[in-house]
C-alpha cells in the first residue's frame, strides 16, 4: 500500500515538472518569436569552459529551435539549451 501511494507520488511529481519545462520552453519561444528580426548576442557554454559568442539577427523560429544570421550564415539554437543556460541571449 505504502509503496503503490509512493509510486502515485512520484508520477504526480513528474507530470508537474514536465508541466513546467513545456511552459518553459513556451516562453522562451514565445519571446524568441516577438524578437524576430532582432540583433542579438548570443553566448554558447560549451565543454571544456570554451565559451561562443555570436553577434547577429534572429532570422527564424521552429518547434524546437531558432537561427541567427552571422556573418552571413544560420546558426540554430535550441530553447532546451536556453532554459539550461548552455546559450545565453542578450538582445541589442
Amino acid at each position: 500500500m505504502a509503496w503503490e501511494a509512493l509510486w502515485e507520488v512520484v508520477l504526480c511529481m513528474s507530470d508537474i515538472q514536465d508541466r513546467r519545462r513545456k511552459m518553459n520552453i513556451e516562453l522562451i519561444k514565445n519571446e524568441i518569436e516577438s524578437k524576430v528580426g532582432s540583433n542579438v548576442r548570443i553566448k554558447v557554454n560549451g565543454l571544456r569552459n570554451k565559451t561562443h559568442i555570436y553577434v547577429g539577427r534572429i532570422t527564424a523560429t521552429y518547434p524546437y529551435i531558432f537561427t541567427v544570421l552571422v556573418e552571413n550564415e544560420n546558426k540554430s539554437f535550441s530553447y532546451a539549451d536556453v532554459i539550461t543556460g548552455e546559450v545565453e541571449i542578450n538582445y541589442q
